[in-house]
């Protein structure tokens, strides 16, 4: 007897295939950041957005990075302590920071920029061209609908 479809299947959902996704993806990502740029995949997120969006407050970085406050704030210690991001006072507020990238982390950002360009044809390498200019819409679809969805005050991506 061929068994029963279940009522609701989980790993059918759109949340748990994205979630999925993204950890796969992650494991693989951080293999490659420490291999190619010495650095946890945390830590090469934070150097991406800092070289991305500099100048940046920890906040802001916290955003960009998609990770919360201590992580950002933590991943941004450790860039400091490794001599590859500048931290400064603000000018604008006494008591926050504002980050940029070293010479040195200038060098990383490059070596970091190539691996995330590699790493994301690599994801999509499944795709063909016009299946990822659809998947490229959608994606900016369901951000836009997500980010909606939150309510005034609320940090979008």
């Amino acid at each position: 007897m061929p068994a029963k479809k279940a009522d609701f299947e989980l790993d059918r959902t759109v949340t748990h295939r994205l979630h999925t996704l993204s950890k796969l993806t992650d494991r693989v990502s951080q293999a490659v950041y420490l291999q190619e740029a010495g650095i946890p995949l945390n830590e090469g997120r934070c150097l991406a957005a800092v070289g991305a969006f500099a100048p940046l407050s920890v906040n802001d970085l916290a955003r960009l990075a998609n990770l919360t406050k201590g992580q950002a704030s933590r991943a941004a210690q450790t860039l400091v302590d490794q001599g590859l991001v500048d931290k400064q006072t603000s000018a604008l507020d006494g008591r926050g920071v504002v980050l940029k990238l070293t010479p040195q982390g200038r060098q990383t950002w490059r070596r970091v920029k190539a691996l995330i360009q590699r790493r994301n044809e690599e994801i999509v390498a499944c795709l063909d061209a016009p299946e990822r200019e659809q998947l490229d819409r959608l994606l900016d679809r369901l951000v836009s609908h997500a980010a909606r969805a939150l309510g005034p005050g609320d940090e979008a991506a």
